[in-house]
């Protein structure tokens, strides 16, 4: 399953992420990528999560990304 995540460095220079689909779930990191790995563990649970209540889960996500030069 795909899901759509947020990225930003606060002000500390951590790296905070947000899964906007499921309302919660967010992780940070000290880098990026750990950001990342942090944010598809948290993920997971959430998921199987909702799977152990019988809660729906939403929709896997399809998008393209396009790249412009300005």
């Amino acid at each position: 399953m795909k899901f759509r995540i947020t990225l930003e460095q606060d002000e500390d220079g951590r790296f905070v992420v947000e899964c906007p689909t499921l309302p919660g779930c967010v992780s940070q990191g000290n880098t990026r990528e750990e950001a990342l790995v942090n944010i598809k563990d948290a993920v997971q649970g959430y998921v199987e999560s909702l799977k152990k209540h019988n809660e729906p889960i939403p929709p896997s996500i399809d998008e393209e990304v396009v790249e412009v030069y300005a």
